[in-house]
């Protein structure tokens, strides 16, 4: 008899999520709340800041990528203590938790809090703490990635990144990766070859948003000259048989986050994303959630939107569980414990 595969069934499934930006969890509600708090005037010229629903009517409207960037780094600005960016994690970790979550590996944007006035020690213990507590009262491990932004000047990017707290908090392990993010055409990957060159000396784990609206050939100038172990987005990967077979046999990760592309319009329909060419390919891939309180979905949301759209297998999620959970940066005991529960989920 063949397995119901429903919203529990995936819900059941152990899930790595390897692509989320702390700020796109910023849920509308949590927005006008902290600014409350803090005392932040919201645009006054822009009457989608009316309240929590015009704002969230607003997202469900982004015409590209830009489009999306401009709402997403007005809603830091109510980000000030170190609690909101406590509050702010924490609510993504329940949310992920709910969904079956069981290791995540998320992103932060130094530059887009520090170029501001707070310091990054303020965002570092805030999300730290949250973290922590994930962990001990969610069972979920967790992981901090500085992401870079790729729209201001590479040097502004390697000073942050050289700086004394950021350097600090590499040393210690509380960070130990970096990525690249924001605006993907304009600023191709080798434009950042010195940090990570930096990064890669030091030992960090790499990877890049490369292939989103960007070519295919941002993903291999990605692999081939910042040495990426991983690539966040990588659709356009499809676009080139011969890169495809490389990633492949290489084994390389893709984040692939279908609900974020139909939204920021990479494609029209979830049935777009590459999810079938890469199972039968054999590329490795992730499913994840990106930023979902702005793109109305967490990362359950996006494995039933893939369900919907490709009908897929219990084992063509048992391949796509695997590869995500082998495909971490956690510990070798961590990921055979997340191993063993996707047995037993397949199984039953």
């Amino acid at each position: 008899m063949s397995k119901t595969i429903d919203r529990e069934f995936l819900k059941a499934l152990p899930k790595c999520e390897h692509h989320m930006h702390l700020e796109g969890a910023l849920s509308p509600a949590l927005l006008f709340q902290l600014a409350a708090q803090n005392n932040i005037t919201l645009p006054q010229d822009d009457e989608c800041y009316a309240n929590a629903e015009t704002l969230s009517t607003r997202y469900k409207g982004f015409t590209s990528l830009d489009d999306f960037l401009g709402y997403y780094y007005m809603g830091m600005s109510v980000l000030i203590q170190s609690s909101d960016f406590e509050a702010l994690a924490w609510d993504y970790f329940q949310h992920a938790s709910a969904d079956g979550v069981q290791h995540a590996e998320v992103f932060f944007d130094p530059q887009a809090h520090m170029s501001r006035g707070v310091s990054y020690k303020t965002v570092l213990s805030g999300f730290t703490a949250a973290s922590e507590r994930a962990e001990t009262e969610l069972g979920m491990t967790s992981m901090l990635t500085t992401c870079f932004l790729r729209h201001l000047p590479p040097k502004d990017c390697l000073d942050v990144f050289e700086s004394d707290d950021v350097q600090a908090s590499y040393e210690a392990g509380a960070v130990k990766a970096i990525g690249l993010d924001s605006s993907e055409l304009p600023f191709p990957p080798d434009m950042f070859r010195d940090l990570y060159a930096r990064a890669k000396a030091q030992g960090l784990r790499l990877t890049a948003h490369a292939g989103e609206e960007g070519p295919s050939s941002y993903i291999s100038t990605a692999l081939d000259t910042l040495h990426v172990d991983r690539i966040d987005h990588g659709i356009r990967l499809a676009e080139d048989p011969e890169l495809m077979a490389k990633i492949a046999a290489r084994g390389t990760l893709l984040t692939v986050c279908p609900l974020s592309n139909v939204v920021l319009r990479c494609v029209d329909r979830v049935e777009q994303v590459p999810i079938r060419k890469f199972l039968d390919a054999g590329v490795k891939f992730s499913i994840n959630s990106d930023d979902p309180a702005y793109f109305g979905g967490y990362i359950l949301d996006n494995y039933v939107a893939v369900q919907h759209a490709f009908a897929l297998s219990v084992g063509d999620w048992e391949t796509i569980c695997k590869a995500a959970i082998e495909g971490s940066w956690c510990g070798e005991e961590r990921k055979k414990e997340m191993l063993a529960v996707l047995d037993k989920v397949v199984k039953q």
